[in-house]
């Protein structure tokens, strides 16, 4: 091959990708107002990452999204002053804060993040079965290509989807034995999970109701549900991780679903059932805006155990 060659092919490779770029740009809305907020792409990005993250540094933000760090410091600045986003300061490096969204923060957050799902799923929607999975082999052969270490040392990330048959079988399973086995709960709690899964079954409200089913590496590690408790109540059930699951934001992502679900069917409130003794699930609770309305003892489950009460305005 010729040097005229080489450079005709390069100039041919570097318009097609250009193409591609103006096509897809275009095909997502990225030129338009973003997810029809006030907000730019990159102020969602940053969103996006401050709502799944644990207390990130400004600094880590900055060098995992390649952004100037004073482009950065003024949209963090802008979400301060809209009461989104709170700074602690970091135990490890006093000169360091570490960011979390506030219940503010999560509300803003929480339809962009129902609109980009549904704006996805409409630009999946048209595709048949088998062209969908070429489309995501494609993108992920993309990735790979452009940036081969990007799966190496980073966290991965689970894929959410609508139920299977045998889905809410391991729903049961996995309540059954996850809390048999970290803490002591017998058969009684496995057999009313068993009795909801069911009902939710025969009584499926589609319109109104959901299922996420999580997955890593083609395997299930996790659930939640909402339900329809009444015409302006919601109510999240069921929320389940595997062990292999835990530490990767993913409870936090599938609260973040139902929350936006919620309120994009028009909610008022959402409202769910738990124990003292579940420590993460709580946190998640509290660090979207949950509010404990109700605390009550109680024998269950062959425990001593106190049975709480949880509410968000939405």
């Amino acid at each position: 091959m010729t040097a005229d060659t080489a450079s005709s092919t390069a100039d041919q490779h570097v318009q097609a990708l250009r193409g591609f770029n103006r096509f897809y740009t275009r095909r997502i809305g990225v030129l338009n107002p973003y997810l029809g907020s006030e907000l730019s792409l990159t102020e969602v990005r940053v969103l996006y990452e401050l709502a799944h993250r644990d207390q990130p540094t400004a600094t880590e933000l900055a060098q995992d999204l390649a952004l100037d760090a004073g482009y950065l410091s003024r949209i963090l600045r802008r979400f301060e002053a809209k009461h989104w986003l709170a700074r602690v300061p970091s135990p490890a490096d006093a000169r360091q804060s570490l960011l979390a969204l506030t219940p503010a923060g999560h509300k803003a957050f929480a339809p962009l993040q129902q609109k980009s799902r549904d704006e996805a799923a409409d630009l999946l929607a048209p595709l048949a079965e088998g062209d969908r999975h070429q489309l995501i082999a494609a993108m992920e052969k993309v990735q790979r290509l452009l940036d081969p270490t990007s799966a190496k040392g980073k966290t991965p990330v689970a894929l959410l989807r609508d139920p299977q048959p045998g889905d809410m079988g391991w729903v049961v399973q996995q309540h059954g034995e996850i809390y048999a086995r970290e803490y002591g709960w017998n058969t009684e709690f496995e057999a009313l999970v068993a009795d909801i899964v069911a009902r939710y079954v025969r009584q499926h409200q589609p319109e109104w109701e959901h299922c996420w089913m999580a997955e890593l590496d083609g395997e299930r590690v996790g659930a939640v549900f909402v339900v329809r408790k009444s015409q302006t109540v919601a109510q999240l059930r069921m929320l389940i991780l595997t062990p292999k699951a835990r530490g990767l934001g993913l409870g936090a992502r599938l609260t973040d679903e139902c929350i936006a679900f919620a309120r994009g069917k028009g909610y008022k409130k959402m409202v769910l059932w738990t124990n003292s003794c579940l420590g993460a699930a709580r946190g998640i609770y509290a660090k979207r805006g949950f509010q404990l309305v109700k605390s009550e003892a109680y024998q269950g489950f062959g425990q001593s155990l106190v049975g709480e009460t949880w509410e968000l305005r939405l």
